[in-house]
């Protein structure tokens, strides 16, 4: 039998209201305690379809301020509502039962959590999207997939010190 398979997921978009922005980066680590995978769908080849496609196999989708975000966010741009494909933890209102507040760079910090690309946030990945898109910065686009990859593998990290501690 084949073990469950954990997803979890973050989007990188091009701003705060999905009205007028587009997602730009859809980063998605699968684990089931033996193997593991990363997808990102980058740029055009995000839609829902790629979406579900990437997420086959989910037994529970994980997200740090996703329902509120990331879900509304892919549902308005894509029209696939991820809550109903798949139960939906959100660790967010796991951190505030356990005190801890603010985004998820400020939880890591009070966990102890490693993040080797301190220096880019929300809005520097923004401008990363840009620099790619306006100028042909392959670097930039490298920088926002490795800051992608480091949010949704530091979500496991984060739900396996923090689960814990809510039951």
């Amino acid at each position: 039998m084949e073990t469950a398979w954990e997803a979890y997921l973050d989007i990188e978009t091009t701003g705060l209201h999905p009205g007028y922005c587009q997602v730009t980066v859809v980063g998605i680590y699968m684990t089931n305690g033996t193997g593991e995978r990363l997808v990102q769908i980058v740029g055009e080849k995000v839609n829902g379809d790629s979406i579900l496609e990437a997420l086959r196999g989910a037994t529970t989708l994980y997200t740090y301020n996703g329902e509120r975000f990331d879900l509304p966010f892919i549902f308005h741009r894509h029209r696939v509502n991820l809550a109903v494909y798949f139960p939906h933890c959100d660790l967010m209102f796991h951190c505030w039962r356990n005190n801890l507040y603010g985004g998820l760079k400020a939880v890591e910090r009070c966990l102890g959590i490693e993040r080797r690309l301190k220096e880019v946030n929300g809005y520097e990945a923004v401008r990363l999207w840009w620099r790619y898109i306006n100028d042909y910065d392959e670097t930039a686009l490298q920088k926002l997939l490795d800051y992608n990859k480091e949010d949704v593998i530091n979500l496991k990290i984060l739900k396996d010190r923090l689960l814990p501690l809510s039951t």
